[in-house]
């Protein structure tokens, strides 16, 4: 985020917005603050509240108030439980990095976390990925994301909250909806990489036998099973939010949790069909790399078989002997070397003739 983001301070608290107030909810680029935006029943729409205006908000149970807090500024961290009064437990989850995606609830709020992707520019490994924790706190009429470096989700949902903003008068529960679907679309695009490198992969495999494509093999290998084990717990998650009763998540709200779900379910089917791919991928290149050791096995025994009379004749007749046949004689080594190649031409024959050449 390279635009400068100014700090507004509006004099009104946030039920009081004019009906005919025009929508200000925008996503402005660089942090100056918390970055927070609140829509009112009355259809009017601001950014960039100030604390007291958020405890007002909140208080107030009416609206739909959305904060947005990096958990790497202790001065934001500081509002989970200053502000909303978050259980201790619940904030600590919400800054853990390694900590399990889920969805508990605790008395008039629940915490969902889920678990964000993205590939790593910074290194040369083209499959190196990032994963990162989402959090999102939802209460009646506000929600809490918490997040660090990568905000992406947030960032694509408040631009699109910036150009409809009718979807925070849905509600806090459809607004989290909107950030978790950003979340999980963001692995399709790492599905789509992965489709590459799977065509790729099996061009190479096919084409030369050396251990870069092994080593490109066991790359991918490790990166499905690294998607895989980030993605299955998800689904348990969004299956207990598509069908667990709640009083923050309404039957009508579920049905949208429902459409992330199948989606979930969607990217686990083609990680599952990627595995069982790579796995025949593998299958293949070790018959093949059999196959090759084979066949030069194969050319080596057929050289040495044929080469075997050459060896015999050349040893008999080359002992240290006076009484050998043809030793003193002018015609002895064009004998031999007659004998010598019709027996080699011999087994030749009888190897092609028993096609084991």
């Amino acid at each position: 985020m390279t635009e400068p983001r100014p700090h507004k301070s509006p004099a009104a608290t946030p039920a009081s917005a004019p009906a005919d107030a025009a929508p200000v909810i925008a996503w402005t680029g660089a942090r100056d603050g918390v970055w927070n935006c609140y829509h009112d029943e009355k259809g009017g729409g601001r950014s960039q509240l100030a604390i007291d205006e958020i405890r007002a908000a909140i208080e107030s149970g009416t609206g739909t108030l959305w904060v947005d807090l990096d958990n790497r500024n202790p001065e934001e961290v500081a509002l989970l439980t200053d502000v909303f009064r978050f259980h201790p437990l619940a904030v600590e989850d919400s800054l853990n990095p390694d900590s399990r995606v889920k969805v508990e609830e605790y008395d008039g709020y629940l915490i969902l976390i889920v678990r964000t992707i993205d590939f790593v520019r910074e290194t040369e490994d083209p499959y190196d990925i990032e994963t990162v924790n989402l959090t999102c706190f939802l209460g009646r009429n506000y929600l809490v994301t918490v997040h660090g470096a990568q905000d992406t989700p947030v960032r694509t949902t408040a631009e699109l909250l910036s150009r409809k903003p009718e979807l925070a008068a849905a509600g806090a529960a459809r607004l989290m909806h909107a950030v978790v679907d950003q979340a999980v679309n963001a692995y399709f695009p790492i599905l789509d990489q992965l489709d590459l490198f799977m065509d790729g992969l099996e061009e190479k495999v096919f084409a030369s036998f050396d251990q870069s494509a092994l080593r490109e093999i066991f790359s991918v290998k490790r990166l499905v099973l690294s998607l895989r084990r980030h993605l299955a717990p998800q689904r348990d998650v969004f299956s207990v939010v598509t069908n667990r009763p709640s009083s923050l998540l309404t039957v009508e709200t579920q049905i949208y949790y429902r459409d992330i779900h199948d989606h979930v379910l969607r990217i686990n089917d083609a990680l599952e069909t990627y595995r069982e791919l790579l796995s025949n991928t593998l299958d293949s290149y070790l018959t093949q790399v059999s196959n090759r050791l084979g066949t030069v096995t194969k050319a080596l025994s057929a050289v040495a078989t044929v080469s075997l009379p050459f060896v015999v004749v050349s040893g008999m007749w080359g002992m240290n002997f006076d009484s050998i046949p043809l030793a003193h004689s002018p015609y002895g080594f064009w004998t031999m070397l007659v004998v010598q190649l019709g027996l080699g031409f011999l087994l030749l024959a009888i190897l092609r003739w028993r096609k084991l050449l």
